[in-house]
């Protein structure tokens, strides 16, 4: 991955710290979500972020987009994880905002290729024809900020969704963005501002991710990679990168419910381990019992055997 020197978002919005919203009676988290066609999911790394886990908020962004100059409209659905355990008041500011419904009608105001696509501005909405939009797309916001969150757990591997913010690492208000590929160069270890928070992680609709990444944009006019722009940091698409709808659709079922091929794997060998080992102690206690019995049964044979040792 290229280095990049970048700075996600510069508010223009003053901020009001804190984003009092409370999560946990949501109709939605009585729906536990369909894993069993999440095919289209990042590259994995070893990372806690790989697998779902149990309980956890599961949002949907509706997008549409043109990847090419000549291609047609294609529209998909990525689906996200938010990791409610590991960072709390990100993924409660995050599920208020989409509960608000701030995200709908929005647009991808910031693409960078092999790095990271950008949206969550509500200002960032096509006035009339696109590109016309708001003099503030690109630094608007809620107006409402929040604490930078870190987690020993979460970083920026591929598809993880992370939170923009300006030069203060507490300035983190509704903008977001997704890495196209492994971004460790925005972990806090690898800074010296901080870092940036992530706070979930693509579950399934990566593809729809990476070709958002490569549409053509104001500074790679062509859309074509050969012709990157190294030091790209303004990233506009050229076509609208339609954002239409965000909404809370379920949360991850638990071990007994789970249907995706891979999780009920990384489940099924720890129960698996488990029950070997179960099955190893009976037949240990088993044998223990048979050849106590024997010793009672047969003394002298047992004794001979001690004399002859």
């Amino acid at each position: 991955m290229r280095t990049i020197a970048i700075i996600l978002i510069a508010l223009v919005i003053p901020p009001v710290v804190g984003a009092n919203y409370e999560t946990g009676d949501e109709d939605w988290r009585s729906i536990e979500v369909d894993t069993n066609s999440w095919t289209d999911g990042p590259e994995l790394e070893g990372s806690p972020m790989d697998y779902p886990r149990a309980g956890d908020a599961v949002l949907a962004i509706d997008v549409e987009y043109k990847p090419s100059h000549l291609g047609s409209a294609v529209e998909g659905q990525i689906i996200i994880e938010l990791f409610e355990e590991w960072a709390p008041n990100t993924t409660s500011n995050m599920i208020k905002n989409v509960e608000e419904g701030i995200y709908n009608g929005i647009f991808f105001h910031r693409v960078i290729d092999d790095f990271v696509t950008q949206a969550g501005d509500p200002t960032c909405k096509a006035v009339g024809i696109y590109p016309a939009t708001s003099a503030t797309c690109g630094g608007g916001g809620t107006g409402t900020t929040i604490d930078l969150e870190l987690n020993e757990n979460l970083s920026h591997v591929d598809g993880a969704i992370g939170m923009a913010r300006g030069q203060d690492p507490n300035s983190a208000d509704s903008q977001w963005y997704i890495a196209e590929t492994e971004a460790h160069g925005l972990d806090p270890e690898n800074r010296d501002d901080e870092g940036y928070a992530t706070f979930g992680v693509v579950r399934n609709g990566m593809s729809h991710v990476r070709a958002i990444a490569t549409v053509p944009t104001t500074d790679d006019p062509s859309g074509e990679e050969v012709v990157v722009n190294p030091a790209s940091s303004a990233g506009r698409p050229i076509w609208e990168v339609h954002i239409s709808k965000v909404e809370m659709i379920g949360v991850i079922p638990y071990p007994d419910e789970i249907s995706n091929p891979s999780t009920k794997s990384f489940l099924s060998t720890i129960a698996g381990k488990a029950t070997l080992s179960v099955i190893s102690i009976v037949v240990l206690v088993i044998g223990y019992l048979a050849y106590d019995r024997s010793r009672k049964d047969e003394p002298d044979a047992i004794l001979l055997d001690l004399d002859n040792d």
